[in-house]
């Protein structure tokens, strides 16, 4: 299974995204109204300037208070992004995800931007993937296939 399954059974649905100028409070108001764990930060759109999730804000949140919350995400995120492409195996990513401990990877396709893929959707994935193996072993030893 590839990323690009995860992307196709996901359905549409566009990246969330802050500018870097973006106070974190706005980052926060994003967070919570479309009750998702990080936000991609890009100028643009397309290409991801870094990424900012509940934990780092939790964590300067825990350091210096709520004055952090007029921070401009740029202070706060993550900038050395880690991404995948649509054509690498979920194995890779999921060990990826694991090694780093990060829950969040854009998926970069031709220098774009076309989706981001969590942990959940990672660990689902494979657990599809396993229980369909299951299934068709059933199936051989049982005699229907």
């Amino acid at each position: 299974m590839r990323v690009s399954d995860i992307l196709r059974s996901k359905g549409a649905g566009d990246v969330v995204t802050v500018p870097p100028s973006a106070q974190v409070s706005d980052a926060v108001g994003l967070l919570s109204e479309k009750r998702i764990g990080t936000v991609v930060v890009s100028g643009d759109g397309v290409v991801p300037a870094g990424i900012l999730s509940e934990r780092d804000i939790v964590r300067e949140l825990g350091k210096r208070g709520t004055g952090s919350l007029g921070d401009s995400v740029s202070d706060l995120m993550t900038a050395k992004v880690i991404t995948c492409a649509p054509s690498d195996p979920i194995s890779d990513v999921l060990s990826q995800m694991t090694e780093g401990r990060f829950r969040h990877m854009p998926v970069m396709d031709s220098g774009e931007m076309v989706g981001l893929v969590s942990l959940g959707d990672v660990v689902k994935a494979q657990l599809r993937e396993l229980a369909a193996e299951k299934d068709a072993l059933t199936d051989m030893i049982m005699g229907h296939a």
